[in-house]
């Protein structure tokens, strides 16, 4: 653990220095286990400066979760393009969630945070904006005519479902066989076996 000194942080130098320490004490002693101190301890700044910027750790996880948000958007929107962006969607949220774990913990913990605050809000419902709108298109894409809301709303939240469950088993090491795999290729792996399931449920449909 970082025991560096306090030192003094300008406003922005400070929040970035908290986010960091924040989430790599949630990746080496888990959610559970944070405190305002550990994340001073491990940001080099004092407590006191910490609960001055953020008022408690629910501040902090706060800002962590609101930029998760805004880092998953960034990285799955990049990804879901074309026809098949619903599916290139999926696999980049499983790589963003074993890439940035520390946020990934936070993020869908909503007692840990404010779920409220208007920045968080805002990224939150840009990050679902992208699922729902790749769902749309995927659909539209599939099918001539209009598609109907509540089709869009089941596909976004089975392959939310989907990405999201690989995503906490790989992270929880319920995969272990594939802890040492590239998180790309993890992602891959999932995105053949939706095309399988889906396969599937065409044959027990027809």
């Amino acid at each position: 653990m970082t025991t560096s000194a306090p030192r003094p942080y300008h406003h922005g130098q400070l929040e970035r220095a908290a986010i960091d320490g924040a989430v790599e004490e949630v990746q080496t002693v888990g959610v559970a286990a944070v405190s305002m101190r550990r994340i001073a301890r491990r940001a080099g700044v004092s407590h006191a400066a910490l609960a001055y910027q953020f008022g408690d750790k629910r501040g902090i996880f706060n800002a962590v979760a609101t930029e998760g948000f805004r880092l998953q958007a960034e990285m799955i929107g990049s990804a879901a393009t074309g026809p098949d962006g619903f599916l290139r969607g999926g696999q980049a949220y499983i790589a963003f969630a074993l890439a940035h774990r520390g946020h990934f913990e936070v993020m869908f913990r909503p007692y840990l945070y404010r779920s409220d605050d208007p920045k968080l809000v805002l990224a939150k419902n840009a990050a679902f904006d992208i699922l729902y709108g790749t769902a749309r298109t995927s659909l539209a894409s599939h099918r001539s005519g209009s598609v109907a809301d509540d089709d869009v709303r089941g596909l976004a939240m089975a392959g939310w479902s989907l990405s999201h469950g690989f995503a906490t088993l790989a992270l929880t090491a319920n995969i272990p066989e594939q802890q040492d795999a590239d998180p790309s290729e993890l992602a891959s792996q999932i995105t053949r076996g939706v095309i399988a399931l889906g396969e599937l449920a065409k044959q027990q449909i027809g």
